[in-house]
């Protein structure tokens, strides 16, 4: 029986107060870059509040299944990286919880978020987009409001431009008006200077009421002359001048049907229905055109009668030379001829020119639907995935709040949303199959979040960086550096009768190493990758020299302590072969590029292992001799 624990009721909670302000907080942001895409529709249009607030609500109805994948995922990064950095998460596993139990209520609320996501994508979103680009297309259409700039022409009233070189906003009076009237027709243009104006809007916002003072009109009468040469014109001056023109300023709602064909504003059921409407009209049009193409330049060769082939023989015709009966030809016939086929060659083009673009269309308009249909699912399935890669990674990483979460939550989102947009235009555009597109993006988070579910629940370092640092280290043979500092209280006073001894002996077995082996010297490239086990006499030397610098790091001589610092730290595995398996160092060996990167890596080892071991020798003379002045020191 299925009962909800305490502890479950706690992580809901925590996840839910997380998830409520990371889902607004997403929202708003891809309200914002939405707004600013359709700024320019916005700004300048004098639209009223009722339809600003229409454009916000369908906007944000719009984007709600875009905001709650990188809701989940930011607010499970931060409510695990908060259970990992207060050690809740710690306690629970300690208890005997598994990271998977712990996640086993928040998966049934994702999946819950799942499906409402799902529910806004098939029934909501598609309402949504439908009134949306409706709003978007009466927007558009709407007039701007009037404000008319100083010293620059103005043409957003339709069929005239303006220019006013000053204006005053409290009495409205423009001043040094040029206008160019092409209501007319361009041949009919008019051209009008006036000393001042005033630009007014009537009451029912249908009509724009000019008046100007003090100017002269020139107007072209083209239309009235049979000559282009001659162009006659006609000059008016004037004191007052007053005129209506036609402006409508209203904010009229455009059809909504216009929306009706677009995928977006269609549900499953309905983008199911058009794809088999479409497919079944595209193959018609395929037939008909293929019918046509056989009985067209594209039919197929016709054989000849019995009588066509008498008639051959007894005329002698073997074969015949298009050419020569070509050149048979008058020059005008020529003429004929190469304009008659240049004619149907450019009228076969143009024809089948259309036919392709009505395919082309039919079949973009079908991937359209089908990207629909797909991305309906992957959308809210990504809610899901999304969960299983931030809820792994909040306990591994540890780290709650706004920092490092957020950071790695809009950098797995970046990621997510470049796979998935290169899936869907190489889907929108045929070049992949509909469904490897869009599901593209799945396809590669759901191995991912597997992944770190797994590490995490078995508290892997798969995202320690000190581990990473160490390998580097490693790998391009950057050295650690070692630190003693005095200590506070000494047991066990370093034997300074015996330590000289013993540090003659490792001065010995430094030299030994280093004329049996001869570092310096490149190595066999093929004996090298045959040659197996590990180095026991470096191993040896080295655990001597870690034997006796921490032997005398209990000293209480700070000389002391600064020499034995500058002991190196010996990799006593880096200048031998890499691997401990025999068969992968030879086949390592084998491939020549990376066996050459092996081979020089190890040489450069095995050249700083040799300046190691004379840099121990001379460490050692000098050790002594500070040791023999410690010496001399307790005997006084």
């Amino acid at each position: 029986m299925l009962r909800i624990k305490r502890l479950d009721i706690f992580i809901i909670k925590s996840f839910l107060l997380l998830f409520v302000g990371t889902f607004f907080i997403c929202l708003f942001i891809f309200m914002m870059q939405f707004l600013w895409k359709y700024v320019d529709e916005l700004v300048g249009k004098g639209l009223e509040m009722s339809v600003l607030a229409q454009f916000f609500f369908y906007s944000a109805l719009s984007l709600v299944p875009m905001s709650l994948p990188l809701a989940v995922l930011l607010a499970s990064l931060i409510t695990f990286g908060n259970f990992g950095e207060r050690f809740e998460l710690l306690a629970m596993k300690a208890a005997g919880i598994s990271l998977l139990k712990i996640m086993r209520p928040l998966i049934v609320l994702v999946f819950a978020i799942c499906c409402v996501s799902f529910y806004f994508q098939n029934v909501i979103g598609p309402q949504a987009q439908a009134k949306l680009g409706t709003l978007l297309i009466s927007m558009k259409q709407k007039s701007p409001e009037v404000d008319i700039p100083e010293g620059v022409f103005y043409d957003e009233i339709d069929g005239y431009n303006l220019k006013v070189q000053r204006k005053d906003r409290k009495t409205g009076m423009l001043y040094d008006v040029i206008i160019y009237d092409f209501s007319n027709n361009f041949d009919n243009a008019r051209i009008i200077v006036a000393d001042s104006g005033r630009l007014e809007m009537t009451a029912d916002k249908q009509h724009l009421y000019l008046h100007l003072y003090s100017g002269e009109m020139f107007e072209n009468l083209k239309a009235q002359s049979m000559s282009s040469k001659n162009v006659p014109y006609r000059r008016e001056s004037f004191r007052e001048k007053h005129s209506i023109i036609q402006f409508d300023s209203d904010f009229n709602m455009a059809d909504a049907s216009i929306m009706s064909n677009q995928s977006t504003t269609k549900d499953m059921i309905k983008i199911q229905a058009s794809i088999d409407s479409m497919t079944v009209l595209a193959d018609s049009i395929g037939r008909q055109y293929f019918v046509e193409a056989s009985k067209g330049p594209y039919r197929t060769a016709v054989g000849l009668t019995k009588e066509d082939t008498l008639k051959m023989q007894e005329a002698q015709i073997r074969d015949y030379n298009v050419d020569s009966l070509f050149e048979a030809a008058t020059l005008m016939n020529k003429q004929k001829i190469i304009a008659s086929a240049v004619g149907r060659t450019e009228n076969l083009s143009s024809d089948w020119g259309f036919k392709s673009f009505t395919m082309t269309q039919n079949d973009f308009s079908i991937r359209k639907h089908k990207i629909e249909w797909h991305r309906k699912i992957t959308i809210s399935l990504s809610c899901l995935l999304f969960f299983f890669i931030g809820a792994p990674l909040g306990g591994i990483i540890r780290k709650g709040g706004l920092g490092m979460p957020v950071i790695v939550s809009v950098l797995t989102f970046i990621i997510y949303y470049i796979i998935d947009n290169t899936g869907y235009k190489m889907a929108r555009d045929g070049k992949w199959i509909v469904w490897m597109g869009m599901w593209m993006s799945s396809a590669i988070l759901a191995p991912l979040g597997y992944f770190l579910t797994y590490k995490s629940n078995k508290d892997s370092v798969v995202l320690n960086t000190d581990v990473y640092i160490s390998w580097f280290k490693r790998v391009f043979g950057v050295r650690s550096v070692r630190h003693l500092s005095k200590k506070e209280v000494i047991i066990h006073d370093p034997d300074y009768q015996r330590l000289p001894f013993d540090l003659n002996g490792l001065s010995e077995e430094c030299r030994a190493y280093m004329q049996k082996n001869r570092l310096a010297k490149a190595p066999n490239y093929f004996s090298l990758w045959m040659s197996g086990g590990q180095d026991q006499e470096i191993i040896a030397i080295n655990n001597r020299m870690e034997a006796l610098v921490d032997e005398m790091s209990n000293t209480r001589s700070l000389i002391l302590l600064q020499k034995l610092e500058k002991y190196p730290i010996i990799p006593v595995n880096a200048h031998v072969r890499p691997f401990h398996n025999y068969w992968l160092n030879m086949a390592i060996g084998i491939v020549i590029p990376i066996g050459l990167f092996f081979y020089f890596r190890i040489w450069a080892f095995r050249i700083r292992l040799n300046k190691d071991m004379e840099r121990i020798i001379a460490l050692n003379r000098d050790v002594e001799l500070t040791i023999k002045d410690i010496n001399n020191e307790n005997k006084i």
